[in-house]
């Protein structure tokens, strides 16, 4: 009979990493939001949701979306709203960060570095001061 060697668990994935770290940045801002996950079909997905009836530039919203986290395929996405809806203040993120930059508002990664950890976290600082002054909080 041929022996059987223990099997080794095996390590998460790059991106599981990666998706977990930025999930866990997010997870200290919850409280002043509404959490939402598996919006996103088949996708690890996180996501900070101001929920509550407000009016932007004369806009009736029911709902205003602050960051989310979702891992794609070949990289993980995070998506930061103010960057979109409080423009101005995303001149403070740093150029590291905004080198990964996608479109208006995404970011696409596959791996992050101490000091990219740092610039999420203070992003979603400026963020959230942006989201207050504008008392969407």
């Amino acid at each position: 009979m041929p022996s059987r060697t223990a099997v080794k668990p095996a390590k998460p994935a790059p991106l599981d990493a990666v998706f977990d770290d930025i999930k866990a940045i997010l997870v200290k801002y919850a409280k002043s939001f509404t959490v939402h996950e598996g919006a996103v079909k088949n996708k690890r997905d996180y996501h900070l949701i101001v929920r509550k009836p407000l009016v932007i530039d004369g806009r009736k919203k029911d709902e205003l979306w602050f960051a989310s986290v979702i891992q794609q395929k070949h990289n993980v996405g995070f998506y930061f709203m103010p960057l979109y809806c409080c423009g101005k203040d995303g001149t403070k993120l740093s150029s590291e960060l905004m080198d990964h930059l996608d479109g208006k508002c995404c970011f696409h990664m596959t791996s992050l570095t101490p000091g990219l950890r740092k610039d999420i976290d203070d992003a979603l600082k400026i963020g959230l001061a942006a989201y207050k002054k504008r008392k969407w909080l």
